[in-house]
């Protein structure tokens, strides 16, 4: 509703106009009445209305005064001049305040309504114009932050960008630096996701104060900073950043820091910073690398590796597992002295997996295959390592328990049973005991701890977690709840999700997913 103030010194025309024009039907309400231009100016200042309904003659200030100031301290509002038939070119002088619409005395109601509605109509185009600028300027300050980030990864990416593109943008973005800077380029460890890239953007601006430009580009994050004349101070800021992220997400970050150089340099001094994050293949996850650190290792070796693989094959073959771990830290021992070429690197890590699953379960090298991928993709020698690790604890210990474990005759019956009635809900030792065996439960128990070195629930669920990825592999479109029921489960997929997780380390959901991923 738009506020209207009415003056006129004539108490007959207040009256008259205030009770006759429906004021809610034109959008309307009547905020108040003055009998002279000095009380209609307080109540303008009071009620600060958008329509002002004003005879041209009153005392203490006539209406061409009142317009006139109310012009200087309320440009917005539109007036509706009353003259009489001799006073129609002093109200004409009017016009040059904006005011379009003057009704001659006497008037009525459909005219002072057709003014009335033709102000509404105009107060709504300019509220909706206004409303439509406000609304851009606000889209335009809320795309500047992504605007200005692209601007920092086209820069940094893009080869044929040079000191004439910078000066283009720092005119059109009102860049005020032009000092030397550095890089800073941030790898997370571990699978993240963009919220934790966002979150270690936050925490490097907050902590470094003053960044110029940040953004990310795929799975790092990258932030421009001016160069410090003194970098001990930058280099324990970088440390808190680490501990801060490292604080809230359980998750370490590596940096790699630029020289410091012209913003016209941009792009090398980011390739500069990718070769770093390369160089932390050869490193423990996390921590701070320069270009000095990366200096004594610019070219890689290109020669071979001095390892024999029966070393660490025959014992994972004869199941000596202390004696294959020792053996497998030799050979990535090798590997970080001989810092060779990652991809030359990565080729005898792979050729050692290979060679390692041929000793393994001949039904599970399909899903070994599966995982070359996975150890292409890992960014340090540390992570194969852990991987292969895996494998060789793995493959050692089955072989040590085909090699030495000597089930009895009753116990390799209740694998047997296990194996068969895998799917059964009601599978327990009671039920072998009772209603297969005919034997004491307790007893039974006890020999097949013995004997096999597990209890017979866990030895059961962690025979059906094995059935469950060998169904997936075999079915890798089978929903979660046909492997509930049809490992035992009934109808709870949820417990079986959450066995699945603890035994597995990750959900079924998640773990076809890597099948499928791993499958390209």
């Amino acid at each position: 509703m738009y506020k209207v103030l009415l003056a006129d010194d004539e108490r007959i025309i207040l009256d008259g106009i205030s009770s006759m024009i429906d004021w809610a039907q034109h959008r309307t309400v009547l905020v108040g009445l003055a009998q002279n231009g000095i009380d209609a100016y307080e109540q303008i200042v009071r009620h600060a209305p958008d329509i002002v309904i004003s005879d041209i003659r009153m005392p203490g200030m006539d209406g061409l005064e009142l317009v006139a100031k109310t012009h200087a301290s309320h440009p917005r509002t539109r007036f509706i001049i009353l003259s009489g038939f001799g006073e129609f070119d002093y109200a004409n002088r009017a016009m040059q305040y904006g005011v379009k619409h003057y009704l001659l005395k006497p008037t009525n109601e459909t005219r002072i309504a057709q003014a009335l509605e033709e102000i509404v109509a105009e107060l709504d185009r300019e509220s909706s114009r206004e409303a439509f600028l406000q609304n851009m300027k606000l889209r335009l300050q809320k795309m500047m932050p992504h605007v200005k980030e692209q601007v920092l990864k086209e820069f940094v990416t893009n080869k044929t960008y040079g000191s004439r593109d910078w000066d283009d943008y720092r005119s059109l973005f009102q860049f005020e630096f032009d000092v030397r800077v550095r890089l800073i380029l941030f790898q997370i460890e571990g699978e993240a996701e963009y919220e934790h890239l966002f979150a270690v953007k936050n925490i490097a601006e907050d902590i470094l104060e003053k960044t110029l430009l940040g953004t990310t580009i795929g799975s790092h994050v990258l932030v421009l900073i001016e160069d410090p004349n003194d970098p001990d101070p930058l280099y324990r800021r970088l440390g808190d950043i680490r501990a801060t992220f490292a604080q809230y997400y359980k998750m370490d970050v590596t940096i790699a820091l630029s020289s410091p150089g012209e913003i016209v340099r941009a792009r090398s001094l980011y390739q500069e910073t990718l070769q770093c994050l390369n160089y932390r293949f050869y490193l423990d996850e996390g921590g701070i690398i320069t270009s000095k650190d990366t200096s004594s290792s610019a070219q890689p070796s290109q020669g071979t590796l001095d390892f024999d693989e029966d070393r660490l094959l025959m014992p994972v073959r004869s199941g000596h597992l202390e004696e294959a771990e020792q053996a497998l830290d030799s050979f990535f021992d090798a590997l970080k002295r001989a810092q060779l070429d990652i991809g030359m690197t990565k080729s005898y890590a792979i050729q050692l997996f290979i060679a390692l699953t041929r000793l393994g379960d001949p039904q599970r090298m399909n899903e070994h295959y599966k995982q070359i991928p996975q150890l292409v993709e890992m960014n340090t020698l540390q992570a194969m390592k852990d991987f292969l690790g895996q494998t060789v604890r793995d493959i050692a210990k089955r072989n040590y328990e085909q090699n030495v474990v000597k089930h009895t005759s009753i116990v390799r019956k209740v694998l047997d049973i296990i194996d068969q009635q895998l799917g059964n809900a009601n599978l327990s030792l009671n039920f072998v005991a009772s209603e297969m065996l005919y034997m004491n439960a307790d007893y039974l128990g006890k020999l097949f701890k013995k004997e096999t070195g597990e209890k017979f629930s866990n030895y059961v669920m962690k025979a059906r977690m094995k059935r469950a990825t060998e169904m997936i592999a075999e079915q890798p479109d089978i929903k979660i709840f046909e492997l509930a029921e049809r490992l035992g489960f009934g109808d709870n997929p949820q417990y079986f999700s959450q066995v699945f997780k603890k035994q597995i380390g990750c959900t079924p959901s998640e773990y076809m997913k890597q099948s499928d991923s791993s499958a390209f």
